[in-house]
């Protein structure tokens, strides 16, 4: 009777088992962090202290169900998606430009009574739509030309309408489409164009955030253009400095907060960690429970905690390029590969954004941080990913038949003896 379950179980979890296993590790640290992290929420008698974690768990339970409907669905019916998907992130994105503020930003979206981030919707519609055009549009020396414009007129539009208000995701995305373009060959000279033009805007930006002056930037904080407002907070962010002045009475420790208190829960954790459930900077550490929830692992965890969750979206790499180089097509390769750079990139971000590595950006943690929108999202990627892992886990036990059957054994016999 037990094996019956066990065999019922792993036949409840098709695709690949390693990639499920790292989704139900990151699930649990998820529930215990953001458990822990979340204790400031119910602070004044707004809410128990449990609304936060059931909410956060009923996102997940969601999540999960979607993953799993996902992954019984076979890969090709993605390409449909892709542009449909990408139409749609476009009408949203609109959506949330024109509507007025919501949670503090104008990058959020209310609709029937839910606010999500169009944002992620467009992450996941944008990669599967290049995933596309990179393997259809094809030619002898790699993607056409012509592939090569249409994915980039819809990066550059897509692009366009998040940069506004989400820098920080506008790159994350501008990265991720420049290595599924390394992937999929697009020409040398094109992503060398491209690369010169990175530089050159990345260059001028640096310039003009140094040179504008402090009045304009008060001018620009008043403003009530979408655009022009968020440029004060750009530029303060690239002109941070992080210098550690040497008498500790110096120290300003309300300069940056969010910083501040991240590395002081990453200093104060030792190798083995507090414990969970025992942070003390959680109580002080604004959006401890997604911008910031390494910080809370690492404070709680320890180095060996930290060090594990980050091998865990290696793994999941890993696993992911395995799946990729098993498929038969170019679309699923590329895809998951797609996949797998948006949510590994975005976790390295993050975790490099919480121990003082680079600076704030406002990526949560994916798969691990609060947020109903990111949870759905990054679930519905894995179960696209464990979608092709199960038609490429088929075409290998296809092949293992052919080469384990008697009748291939023979025939191979037979032409090592043929002179």
């Amino acid at each position: 009777m037990r094996l019956k379950k066990n065999f019922n179980l792993m036949a409840w979890m098709q695709g690949d088992t390693v990639i499920w296993m790292v989704f139900i590790c990151l699930l649990m640290i998820s529930v215990v962090e953001v458990y822990s992290a979340s204790s400031t929420m119910s602070y004044g008698g707004k809410s128990s202290y449990w609304a936060p974690v059931m909410q956060h768990c009923s996102f997940w339970l969601v999540g999960v169900a979607a993953a799993w409907i996902v992954s019984r669905v076979p890969c090709n019916y993605f390409k449909l998606g892709g542009t449909l998907g990408l139409l749609l992130a476009f009408f949203l994105q609109l959506l949330a430009l024109t509507s007025g503020p919501i949670n503090g930003a104008g990058r959020w979206l209310r609709l029937w009574g839910l606010s999500f981030q169009p944002s992620e919707f467009t992450k996941i519609s944008l990669v599967t739509y290049v995933a596309f055009i990179f393997a259809t549009m094809r030619d002898d020396k790699g993607v056409s030309p012509l592939g090569t414009k249409m994915a980039l007129g819809g990066i550059v539009f897509a692009l366009l309408l998040i940069v506004t208000e989400n820098l920080s995701t506008a790159a994350l995305i501008f990265l991720i489409m420049l290595c599924m373009a390394f992937i999929a060959q697009v020409r040398t000279k094109l992503l060398a164009i491209v690369m010169a033009c990175l530089i050159a805007v990345v260059t001028a930006g640096m310039v003009f955030a140094y040179q504008i002056p402090d009045s304009t930037l008060e001018v620009l904080k008043q403003t009530d253009n979408k655009i022009l407002h968020r440029v004060p907070t750009w530029v303060n962010r690239i002109r941070e400095k992080h210098e550690i002045p040497q008498n500790p009475k110096d120290y300003d420790i309300t300069d940056n907060v969010q910083v501040t208190h991240a590395h002081i829960a990453v200093a104060t954790s030792h190798v083995i960690g507090k414990g969970p459930g025992k942070s003390r900077q959680r109580d002080f550490l604004p959006q401890a429970y997604s911008d910031f929830i390494y910080a809370i692992i690492i404070e709680e965890m320890g180095i060996e905690g930290a060090i594990g969750v980050i091998c865990l979206y290696l793994i999941f790499m890993w696993r992911c390029m395995k799946i990729s180089e098993r498929c038969k097509s170019l679309f699923p390769s590329y895809l998951v590969m797609g996949l797998a750079l948006m949510i590994v990139l975005q976790a390295l971000v993050n975790m490099a954004v919480a121990v003082g590595a680079m600076p704030v950006t406002g990526q949560p943690l994916p798969l691990i941080s609060r947020g109903g929108s990111s949870i759905l999202i990054n679930c519905v990627c894995v179960g696209m990913i464990l979608s092709v892992s199960r038609t490429a886990k088929k075409i290998d036990d296809t092949a293992d038949t052919v080469r384990k059957s008697p009748e291939a054994s023979a025939a191979d016999a037979l032409a090592v003896s043929v002179p």
